[in-house]
């Protein structure tokens, strides 16, 4: 008897035992380990994250320059996967079967029951394909997604492009951004994130053992919607835009326009441009290598990272400055004789002019009388060391916005040159050095650095008598049409109004009868100022600032015209049709006017001559730097780039310490 009851304990303790471990195994697999979870959801229930489309973005006349096209990534849960034809797949999503296979084995490293993504941004075509035979392929579904679409290619360096974060955007974004998500990478797509990405949603979806889908899950009680992105309206003039990006084809620079009264950009043009649709979809990578590599460097945004000696537009800014120190008056006269000397210097002068007051100094842009001027303020300031007075000018010329950056809404702007004493002293010594050292400055050459949206914005102040906005190209964003307030904000350039009729005068005269009279357009009142930038190491760049009309004005612009000699040539007459489109919403002068510009190359190698013939260059002198936007130059074949935009600082150094030398 003791021994049928010890059988019985044994039974029953080990029947306990195995009720115990399947309890405590149930447990573990429904509570504690969620792999199983997974896999019994993904047989069942499909949580799929749902996109937001981003903010599209308009033109300041609501035309549409960036919109949404939708397309799909394959993505695939691998223990639900069973045997399936990875030939029939492959044919209907155009993938190598080799590289279809890498992606499967990486898919099933990460997890076999959570949903990884295979194939990603395929087209709504390839799509369509996929769908008629999804049925035979348990495992693999389709994720919606949208992508960026340009209807007109125009604007790409403002525009910017949207890419794939990277594990480090994940990381530093704490829980924002997810494998697989897209991020702003340069314009205002990069400036604007946050505002134009929205809010990702959530989706539960019931799907049978043929993984097609039967609906949400209990009605959709645990979705949650995603947000759009906030539309955006650019200040653009889209027409305006294309046709500057017109104007500058086959050609090196760049066209700024700014609305005077607004500090509204109306064009950003940086040449050579690019086709944003270039950058989108899952040709993106290769064409992105193929512009990095390109000589002409598309990539490279001239408007705010490109640095040049503003030449003779510089001298507007110098009689500004001059009437508010004190030391010159409209009226007073300074000689020319051909140029100025300088110590060992000579500085010339286009032509021999009679003695020049202001008006007439601008107008027949006399190099002599700014030398003089610049003399004047620097080595006769009363009471000041010349030390002191280089001080108290070069504070004066960065009211205008010159030597800082302007804080416009794109990433990695440039804030350009304008040399404190203490770079003269680190050559010179303290003390030892005066206006004829530096005399170079006073006509806009030497050591400054001033991009193309300084230049505009230093039309805008002159064209608003004394202050201007900061420029900017965000109009409105969302449906409430928000602007950041420091748009709003007036920034005065510390002249006074009473000092601005003479020098505008002297512009306006640069139009009827001075130097840039082919850029003249009836009825329409232009002041301007050309402008020769000299280039160590190529031909000079044409130059041209200016605003119209005269009174109430409408629009400032600078261009730059890299390598193309002088601003009467090629930048004065670009600068007069970006206006007259503008204005009139036309072109009114002669085709061939027009057709000039249109047709004619520019770019390093091409030399467009008078007669509207082409012909070849044979030498160009190579060494161009670029300034990066950390500040250090990168030597780059100018006969390759055209991009000439400011000798290094350790070549400047070099070329002072030589003059000084000689002297």
């Amino acid at each position: 008897m003791n021994s049928f009851f010890q059988r019985k304990f044994i039974i029953q303790s080990i029947i306990l035992t195995a009720v115990f471990l399947l309890i405590a195994r149930l447990f573990y697999i429904q509570i504690i380990d969620d792999r199983y979870l997974d896999f019994a959801n993904n047989n069942v229930l499909r949580r799929l994250v749902v996109y937001p489309p981003r903010g599209v973005i308009y033109d300041r006349n609501n035309t549409i320059l960036v919109q949404n096209e939708p397309v799909y990534d394959l993505m695939v849960v691998p223990k639900s996967i069973k045997q399936f034809d990875t030939l029939l797949l492959c044919q209907l999503i155009e993938v190598e079967k080799e590289k279809f296979i890498g992606k499967l084995k990486k898919a099933r490293e990460f997890s076999p029951v959570k949903a990884s993504l295979l194939e990603k941004q395929l087209s709504s075509e390839t799509y369509a394909r996929l769908q008629e035979h999804l049925f035979q392929f348990p495992g693999f579904f389709v994720q919606n997604r949208t992508l960026r679409k340009y209807p007109e290619p125009i604007a790409a360096h403002v525009l910017g492009y949207i890419g794939e974060v990277n594990d480090r955007i994940i990381e530093l974004s704490k829980g924002d951004y997810r494998q697989g998500d897209y991020i702003g990478i340069s314009g205002i797509e990069r400036s604007y994130e946050q505002l134009l990405r929205g809010q990702r949603g959530i989706k539960r979806v019931m799907v049978d053992v043929f993984n097609r889908e039967q609906g949400s899950f209990d009605e959709g009680k645990y979705d949650t919607a995603a947000v759009p992105g906030d539309r955006m309206i650019t200040s653009l003039d889209a027409k305006l835009q294309k046709y500057g990006e017109d104007l500058m084809k086959n050609k090196l620079g760049s066209i700024v326009a700014i609305e005077p009264s607004t500090g509204e950009i109306l064009a950003f043009v940086s040449a050579p441009n690019y086709d944003p649709n270039l950058l989108v979809g899952r040709v993106r990578g290769n064409n992105y290598m193929k512009l990095l590599k390109d000589p002409l460097k598309p990539l490279f945004i001239r408007p705010i990272q490109a640095q040049y000696p503003p030449g003779s537009t510089f001298k507007a800014i110098q009689a500004l400055i001059g009437q508010q120190m004190g030391l010159i008056t409209p009226e007073q006269r300074f000689p020319c004789g051909g140029g100025y000397r300088a110590g060992g210097h000579f500085v010339k002068c286009e032509h021999n002019h009679s003695p020049q007051n202001m008006v007439e100094s601008i107008q027949n842009s006399c190099n002599a009388y700014y030398c003089w001027a610049f003399k004047t303020m620097i080595d006769n300031h009363p009471g000041m060391t010349s030390e002191d007075a280089y001080t108290a000018w070069r504070d004066a010329i960065a009211k205008f916005g010159i030597g800082t950056k302007l804080e416009i809404d794109l990433p990695n702007e440039l804030k350009g040159l304008l040399p404190t004493h203490k770079y003269y002293d680190k050559i010179y010594g303290a003390n030892h050095w005066k206006s004829s050292t530096v005399i170079s400055l006073a006509i806009g050459q030497g050591e400054l650095g001033i991009t193309p949206l300084q230049m505009a914005n230093v039309m805008a102040a002159i064209a608003n008598r004394g202050y201007y906005y900061r420029p900017h190209l965000v109009k409105a964003i969302g449906d409430k049409k928000h602007i950041r307030p420091e748009f709003s904000e007036k920034n005065y350039v510390g002249i006074d109004q009473r000092y601005f009729p003479p020098v505008i005068d002297g512009m306006e005269r640069v139009i009827l009868a001075g130097t840039a009279t082919n850029a003249r357009i009836a009825d329409i009142s232009i002041c301007g100022k050309t402008g020769t930038a000299q280039n160590p190491h190529g031909k000079n760049h044409s130059v041209f600032m200016g605003f119209a009309p005269k009174d109430n004005p409408k629009i400032a612009i600078a261009v730059m015209v890299e390598n193309a000699g002088y601003g009467a040539t090629w930048a004065a007459p670009i600068a007069s049709l970006m206006i007259e489109k503008y204005v009139r919403d036309s072109i009114t002068r002669p085709k061939y006017y027009e057709d000039r510009i249109l047709n004619a190359s520019l770019l390093p190698g091409d030399e467009f001559n008078a007669s509207g013939n082409i012909k070849k260059k044979e030498d160009t002198p190579k060494g161009a730097t670029i300034k990066t936007k950390d500040g250090k130059p990168t030597t780059s074949d100018t006969k390759k780039t055209g991009i000439t935009a400011q000798p290094s600082k350790e070549e400047k150094l070099e070329t002072i310490k030589k003059e000084k030398a000689q002297r």
